[in-house]
């Protein structure tokens, strides 16, 4: 089972970009599907987007043009490139991974959307 641990977060201005990272231990990591989740306050966690282990990449209507996920095999890494964010993107940002229905999370990385 690998151990997702998220960072690249920060503060940034309306309309600035971020690139968050996910490490994952473990020699299998290849085989996980990989997504991205978010948590702002007050607020229920919310899926940000998915890539599976053949790449495939699916998006949460909200972010759709504007985020895009990848990721680095050999590196055991997933990655969220943030671009033309808003305010509403201001979210603790969580990284899963997902193997035969079973999930294990990062502790997350907070992001901040503010000017």
């Amino acid at each position: 089972q690998v151990q997702p641990v998220e960072s690249g977060g920060g503060l940034v201005q309306p309309g600035g970009s971020l690139r968050l990272s996910c490490a994952a231990s473990g020699s299998t990591f290849n085989i996980y599907q990989m997504a991205w989740y978010r948590q702002a306050a007050g607020k229920e966690r919310e899926w940000v987007a998915t890539i599976t282990n053949d790449g495939t990449r699916i998006y949460a209507d909200s972010v759709k043009g504007r985020f895009t996920i990848s990721r680095d095999n050999a590196k055991n890494t997933v990655y969220l490139q943030m671009n033309s964010l808003k305010s509403e993107d201001t979210a603790v940002y969580y990284c899963k991974a997902v193997l035969n229905g079973l999930g294990a999370w990062g502790q997350g990385t907070q992001v901040t959307v503010s000017s």
